[in-house]
């Protein structure tokens, strides 16, 4: 198909599409090559640190975000999607293998994507597609060369800045000036505007809402008349263990140096409030930016007339706490941390308005595209195909999952997690702390009457039963995964030492 535009591609391609999908991609047509025809566009829009409660879609108080809403509205809003390690290159190396941390060995951000560990780009690409990533990658601190499985790449080191940074582009660094979601932006569309002869995936990788929150100049004051409180779990802490208390004065902590460390517990004075409020005010803030980025990226693919032949995915690498159990950041297994947004929008499999309560993960990113672009799954993966869900077939659907993170010596302030979530419970253990159950207890919450995990119920003997059962699925999950015998890093406790400032 040398030489042919992407619209000539596309509009000879209606005829034979239905056939040329279901052969799918990477099989061998008639003639000896690739069948091409019929097949979508990707594009995947991934934000970092977006807790999936910050959409209006989602019922935010304040946040309005009508280009996301409408993704959900002319698509899917899937309302209970989780990632399995709630750090950013942990969980986006799920993203693009299927894989467990413990299975793709991305267990924390200074580890780069293994060249040869197979992902759903790298899938695609091999089958005829041409792949593009463009924006923040962060797998890996250093390095800013070629990623993996993608044809074009526009990338950077590590988190990047929200102003002026330096972008390796396809292998010429060059310093673009300006806040970083408007460039990254500019430079996806300009990429979709040009000559495309076959289907194509496209990343796009936003910095915001990460920390240091910061706005761009038209939204920076847009919230300041709005009245923020703190959350009803920030001072809840007397079921929760202690390390949880032990961490308020740290890097992820309530009174850590984001907020002057405030030493009183807890802290109600209007200093302590404005700060707070300060902190709020400016995550949302980064966020209207990233909504009017997707509005562009709309816009754009209606205009080249690629929408509706595109699923259009929206979804971020994990949660963020604001204020919830005394805690910033992510890492934990609270669904702050874990519960991430996830939009669909492909009207030849989604109707309109659809909303999907079925448990899904970041490790089914893979399988899912895969199996709607009609090409060879991945072998050996943990996730499954959403696909099914998409159209209502719920049956066989999971019933429960396990999360696990691995301490880390660079931000020393969350101990080793695992746990299990089902529709209706969390079972939350910290291993090293089996023999120390004040410090280390673990947690239980019914997610039906206490949604806000406020009370803890690992204490109550009426559970017991329910403790034994959890710690059994953890287990069986474990091994099904192969993540038995547990290989976690040595834990050397909660410290209140800042992290290294380039790694923040």
């Amino acid at each position: 198909m040398s030489g042919i535009g992407r619209r000539s591609f596309l509009k000879g391609s209606v005829a034979a599409g239905s056939l040329a999908f279901l052969q799918g991609c990477g099989r061998i047509g008639k003639q000896g090559r690739a069948v091409t025809s019929g097949r979508p566009n990707v594009v995947v829009i991934m934000t970092d640190d977006q807790r999936s409660d910050c959409m209006s879609c989602e019922g935010h108080p304040f946040l309005k975000t009508p280009n996301m809403d409408r993704i959900a509205a002319e698509g899917a809003r899937f309302a209970n999607m989780f990632v399995t390690t709630s750090l950013c290159s942990p969980s986006r190396a799920s993203f693009l293998s299927g894989l467990y941390a413990h299975a793709h060995k991305v267990t924390s951000n200074f580890t780069d994507y293994p060249a040869d560990l197979g992902s759903y780009p790298l899938q695609l690409q091999k089958c005829g597609y041409e792949t593009a990533y463009i924006g923040k990658w962060h797998m890996g601190e250093e390095s800013d060369e070629k990623r993996p499985g993608f044809d074009y790449w526009i990338t950077h080191k590590g988190q990047g800045k929200y102003y002026d940074t330096t972008f390796n582009i396809n292998g010429k660094r060059v310093v673009k000036k300006g806040y970083y979601t408007h460039r990254v932006t500019d430079m996806t569309v300009d990429w979709l505007k040009g000559e495309h002869d076959k289907p194509f995936l496209l990343m796009m990788g936003h910095k915001a809402p990460h920390t240091p929150f910061t706005p761009e100049e038209k939204y920076e004051h847009i919230y300041d008349d709005q009245e923020i409180r703190y959350p009803a779990t920030a001072f809840d802490l007397d079921t929760k263990p202690r390390w949880v208390k032990e961490r308020l004065d740290t890097w992820h902590g309530i009174y850590g140096p984001i907020y002057g460390f405030r030493k009183d517990f807890p802290d109600t004075s209007t200093e302590g409030v404005a700060r707070f409020a300060e902190f709020v005010r400016a995550y949302t803030a980064s966020i209207k930016s990233v909504d009017d980025s997707i509005g562009r990226v709309y816009e754009t693919l209606k205009a080249t007339g690629l929408l509706d032949n595109t699923v259009l995915v929206f979804t971020s690498d994990n949660g963020s706490f604001l204020g919830e159990h005394g805690m910033t950041d992510k890492r934990t297994m609270h669904e702050a941390s874990i519960r991430v947004p996830l939009l669909v929008r492909y009207p030849r499999l989604v109707k309109p308005g659809t909303i999907i309560e079925q448990q899904v993960l970041n490790v089914d990113m893979a399988p899912s595209v895969l199996d709607i672009c009609g090409a060879e799954p991945l072998k050996s993966i943990h996730g499954k195909s959403w696909k099914g869900l998409l159209g209502g077939k719920t049956k066989g659907w999971r019933k429960s999952w396990y999360y696990s993170y691995d301490y880390e010596k660079q931000f020393p302030y969350t101990p080793n997690v695992r746990g299990v979530r089902t529709d209706e419970w969390k079972y939350v253990h910290y291993p090293n702390g089996d023999e120390k159950p004040d410090i280390y207890k673990a947690e239980l919450y019914n997610l039906k009457d206490d949604p806000g995990e406020k009370r803890n119920l690992i204490d109550d003997k009426r559970y017991a039963g329910k403790v034994k059962e959890f710690r059994a699925e953890l287990r069986r999950l474990m091994r099904k995964t192969g993540a038995l015998p547990d290989k976690m890093p040595l834990y050397e406790g909660i410290k209140t030492a800042l992290p290294d400032e380039k790694i923040r």
